[in-house]
């Protein structure tokens, strides 16, 4: 069996049948219920936390696909002919949420198992119980980029920057790892925390095109990302934590739960694996993001910048996501032309900037067409998101969304989420689950690359900032 095989099945990544997605059984974000295997059958379902990435839990159009998909689907399928289900079903439910909140919800009773490729750890231990293992024997290696340092042993990442979010394994094992370099009398590692909703797969993206420097991640997902993205290594000898275990949660005192669950993983651990190539094959259709901070980018960033301060002043919003924006939108490209008629660094419809709302003429110019997009963002911001329950965070990503496909479009995708018991007033792993089963990916991609160009650039500018002090003190 090949590397690539044994790494698919470890991970649990099965190519997806095109099964229909189950209807969302009354299901509600404000169900908090705590009980054991007895209770879920008399409600007819089971919950699976999971987190939205393309590994484990995506939609494109109706299709839901993924390793947690397939492996929970599957336990539903043997838990009903255990039990001789035939009617009354036991229905699995999937309830994306990040993955910080993986614990909390199922602590709080908004789920009743997580499978989300969860490494077990002493500290996790102490809040959740954990199923048998379904992997064992897992590494936790260093992996690197085209614009990372040379490293070539653990104590080479004494004083270097390394990514981490705090929710995750990684951050446990690097806190050990610095522990024993301050008690070799090594500087510890720099832990540069990252957003949870970022996944690994969202941070090897960002590593290979050179946004990031250095991560740590399970030496089966970089293997199989180091075939899919050709500018990461992986360096299979540096390792933070070394034979660790993956497993599904629940909740403690479930004892009925984890007798079916741990007889489930006992007879589907392990197993074969069809369509490797195909399903290789749609991984690399993806469009990954673009790095926005080589030096042609840069020159690019440079000479906008000042004028999306000048529009992101007037109209109530961040420079930086402002670029973001329009990177996604163009690459920053006065000169592109699409087939529909957007014109400029904004792709703004010419009709749309001789609206009475946004009234901008000229937009071949740059000032003028940075105008025009940003007037149209605030517009969106104010008529559709302003005064809704929402974060300001998630009104700005809303406002992305429907620049994208339109406002009266992600209007009813909100109500959608809500009758499916999921939050309107959420973008991640909420709004965009509809949005991917309804639209496809275009959307959920412009969005999530809008939000890593913006990360992209934030560390841009707090990198430029450090620098600048720098300065400042030696010239003191």
């Amino acid at each position: 069996m090949t590397r690539l095989a044994l790494c698919l099945i470890a991970c649990g990544l099965v190519l997806a049948s095109r099964a229909e997605v189950p209807a969302p059984l009354g299901l509600d974000i404000n169900d908090h219920w705590t009980g054991d295997l007895d209770g879920m059958i008399e409600r007819h379902r089971i919950r699976f936390l999971v987190v939205y990435n393309p590994m484990l839990y995506f939609l494109d159009g109706p299709v839901q696909r993924g390793a947690s998909y397939e492996l929970d689907r599957t336990f539903e399928k043997w838990l009903n002919h255990r039990l001789k289900k035939r009617t009354l079903r036991i229905e699995a439910v999937f309830v994306p949420v990040s993955r910080d909140q993986l614990i909390p919800a199922l602590l709080d009773g908004r789920g009743d198992i997580a499978t989300a490729n969860l490494t077990i750890t002493t500290e996790r231990r102490k809040r959740v119980a954990f199923s048998t293992p379904l992997m064992t024997g897992v590494k936790e290696v260093v992996v690197s980029g085209p614009r990372s340092p040379e490293v070539k042993t653990l104590e080479d990442l004494s004083g270097k920057i390394v990514y981490v979010r705090r929710s995750s394994s990684y951050y446990e094992s690097l806190k050990a790892l610095n522990r024993r370099l301050r008690d070799r009398g090594l500087a510890p590692v720099v832990l540069a925390l990252i957003d949870d909703h970022l996944e690994d797969a969202d941070l090897l993206e960002m590593l290979n095109a050179g946004i990031l420097t250095l991560l740590v991640v399970d030496l089966h997902k970089a293997r199989f990302w180091a075939d899919v993205l050709p500018d990461i290594q992986v360096h299979e000898d540096i390792a933070v934590r070394e034979g660790a275990e993956i497993a599904w949660a629940f909740r403690k005192g479930s004892p009925k739960l984890a007798e079916t669950v741990n007889a489930f993983i006992a007879k589907h651990r392990k197993g074969t694996l069809t369509g490797n190539l195909l399903f290789k094959r749609y991984l690399q259709k993806n469009r990954w993001v673009r790095n926005n901070l080589t030096d042609k980018e840069l020159d690019k960033f440079k000479r906008v910048i000042a004028l999306f301060k000048k529009y992101g002043g007037r109209y109530g919003f961040d420079a930086l996501m402002l670029a973001a924006l329009a990177y996604q939108e163009s690459g920053l490209d006065q000169s592109k032309r699409s087939r529909q008629g957007a014109i400029g660094i904004m792709q703004i419809l010419p009709s749309t900037a001789r609206d009475p709302h946004i009234d901008i003429h000229h937009i071949e110019r740059l000032d003028n067409n940075i105008h025009a997009g940003v007037k149209y963002l605030r517009f969106l911001y104010d008529r559709y998101f302003a005064k809704d329950p929402m974060d300001e965070m998630n009104k700005v990503l809303f406002s992305f969304a429907s620049y994208n496909a339109g406002p009266a479009r992600i209007r009813r995708l909100r109500a959608e989420a809500k009758k499916q018991g999921l939050d309107p007033n959420r973008w991640f792993r909420n709004v965009e689950v509809v949005a991917a089963r309804r639209i496809g990916q275009e959307t959920v991609r412009y969005v999530r690359n809008i939000y890593k160009y913006y990360i992209a650039y934030r560390l841009l500018d707090q990198h430029l900032r450090q620098r600048e002090a720098i300065s400042a003190m030696a010239g003191q």
